[in-house]
């Protein structure tokens, strides 16, 4: 598995400097979509989502990472065509690490580890950071395309 560095065209959408925006990258690269129009999308349900009694009042942003549980995200990536493979349940321990031979190969895949989504095409890692810990990094599911996996 290699590390190829990609921003997903964060650079080019204007954005500098670091952010918590693993979700909209990790999107835009797997789902071949320019960043600004997720990353939009997803400041937008950020913004929109409900809030609870502990819900911090954000701006209409998805730099400062997007809550991946709540409904709208889960009906975001199935409109673009994604559905949930989990790799791990409670009690199971780590199956699935993020290194090759352990993820589908041929396919665009959007791994969740801890605290951070990445994408996984074709078996290469697509970040801005070289995020596999030597291959010890956990997998806990990951989103994948219909049909591509099955």
């Amino acid at each position: 598995m290699e590390w190829i560095n990609n921003d997903g065209g964060r650079a080019n959408a204007g954005f500098t400097g670091v952010a918590g925006d693993c979700v909209a990258r990790s999107i835009a690269i797997a789902a071949e979509l320019p960043y600004q129009e997720v990353y939009d999308y997803l400041a937008n349900g950020n913004f929109e989502q409900r809030k609870g009694k502990y819900t911090p009042k954000k701006p209409r942003d998805a730099g400062n990472g997007i809550n991946t549980k709540r409904k709208w995200f889960k009906d975001y990536m199935a409109l673009l065509g994604f559905y949930w493979v989990p790799t791990m349940s409670i009690g199971s321990g780590c199956k699935v690490h993020l290194r090759k031979g352990e993820l589908p190969s041929n396919s665009r895949i959007i791994a969740k580890v801890s605290k951070h989504y990445v994408a996984v095409i074709n078996g290469d890692i697509h970040d801005n950071h070289d995020c596999m810990r030597g291959g010890t990094r956990c997998v806990y599911g990951y989103w994948t395309m219909k049909g591509e996996t099955e």
